[in-house]
Parts: structure tokens; sequence; C-alpha cells
């Protein structure tokens, strides 16, 4: 079981923690099972946590560590959209570190029992 997320913002440190421990799992489970999400570096958008996972196979099997901080919040009606600056380092095969980094924009839903899931993110929000 993977810890739920009690805040809007609290899915940003989820997303980045699922990263720096390698656990794609936790990672997909922070989103809706339709959810929409842009993939970095491509710009490819995926509908679906089997689609989400696919693309983001290649992303985790380079070791990523994560940093992301909540910069904005809007919330209202239980939905929250959130702002937030991220880092992503790479390790390649062959030892060389891909460094990333960017804006990113999440549209989460409030559930029943009060967590809360992503229904879209864009970690390519233009600046």
């Amino acid at each position: 079981m993977h810890m739920p997320s009690r805040t809007p913002e609290d899915l940003h440190a989820l997303l980045a923690a699922a990263m720096n421990q390698g656990d794609i799992d936790a990672f997909v489970e922070a989103f809706e099972d339709d959810a929409v999400h842009v993939v970095p570096p491509t710009g490819a958008r995926t509908v679906g946590k089997a689609a989400l996972r696919a693309a983001l196979e290649p992303t985790f099997a380079l070791h990523p560590t994560a940093r992301m901080e909540v910069v904005g919040k809007l919330e209202g009606d239980g939905f929250a959209l959130t702002h937030g600056r991220w880092q992503l380092v790479l390790t390649h095969p062959d030892g060389r570190r891909e460094h990333l980094k960017g804006r990113g924009t999440i549209v989460s839903r409030r559930r029943s029992d009060g967590t809360w899931r992503i229904v879209l993110d864009d970690p390519m929000t233009p600046r």
C-alpha cells in the first residue's frame, strides 16, 4: 500500500519520493485511472495508468533523482490546480548524468475518502 496524498501539495512530494525510491508503482498510483500526463522531454501524452507506466519505464530505468517544489495553488469544489518547479537527474548506463528541469502544472481531484489523485499533469508547462 502506498502513502495517500492528504493535500494537493502532497502529490508533488509523493511523485518525487517515488522517483527517488525507483518505485514506479507508487508514482502511477498517484494518478486517477483515466488521467492525462505529458511525458518529458518529448511531450508525448498518455491517457490512463497503463500508458503512463509504459511511458515512464525508460525514465525509471535510469535511476532518477527528483526534486519538486510547489510554488502556487488554487483550490475549490474538490479540485486543485498546483504549480511547481522540478529538477530531475537521470544516470545513463555509461555513467553519464542527464539534468532536466522545468515547471509543472497538476490538476487533482479530492476523492470520497479525502485523498487526492492527479487528473491532469503537465510537467512541461510553458514559462
